[in-house]
């Protein structure tokens, strides 16, 4: 797993550089937008009249509170397009995996999973070169010394995911794949790369 960590320390490390400018931007549209809702705020002022004066305020008020609002909204848009490239290039990266890191990888998480051993491994197409009968016999062996079963088969069946597997048995799958990995803990990476790079 330090493999995948040092991956996303890299793609963590170049969104930290891409993040100044996007936070430079964001700063100036706020600057932009502000003043130009300040200008107007300032005309709609000097031109009323004593009775309207309270009713140009609040005016005033509202315009600002709503330029505001739309350059938080603005900037909270800027930063969710940083976090979705991050996750994208993660992705990316881990699909890149050299193939000893990568059947290392398969191998280990398997083995730490709560199966019985007798599951089918899906993979897809790009996989079918990498993850042979072979390996599958290696990962069974060890199986077997845990007190496993020790009978994984590969499935016939292919799917469509950038890397990882799938184990399926009786109609249950288990999803390993990179998509769905990333996807289960999306809530705690998108929360970790804001915290790194917008702090």
């Amino acid at each position: 797993m330090s493999s995948i960590d040092n991956l996303t320390g890299k793609i963590l490390e170049e969104a930290k550089a891409k993040k100044e400018e996007i936070i430079k931007e964001a700063k100036q549209s706020e600057k932009d937008i502000l003043d130009k809702k300040i200008a107007e705020a300032k005309v709609i002022g000097k031109n009323s009249i004593e009775k309207s004066q309270r009713e140009s305020i609040i005016r005033r008020e509202r315009i600002l509170s709503n330029a505001e609002l739309k350059v938080r909204n603005e900037k909270l848009k800027a930063k969710q397009k940083v976090i979705e490239r991050v996750l994208e290039k993660s992705l990316e990266k881990l699909a890149q995996l050299s193939k000893e890191e990568y059947l290392s990888y398969i191998k280990e998480r398997i083995l730490t999973l709560p199966i019985d051993g007798d599951e089918k491994i899906i993979i897809n197409s790009k996989d079918k070169l990498l993850i042979t009968e072979a390996f599958v016999n290696e990962i069974n062996s060890e199986l077997t010394q845990k007190g496993k079963l020790g009978k994984l088969s590969l499935s016939n069946e292919i799917r469509d995911f950038k890397a990882g597997f799938i184990l399926e048995k009786n109609g249950i799958e288990i999803n390993n794949s990179f998509e769905a990995l990333i996807s289960s803990m999306k809530d705690e990476l998108e929360y970790e790369v804001a915290r790194l790079l917008f702090n």
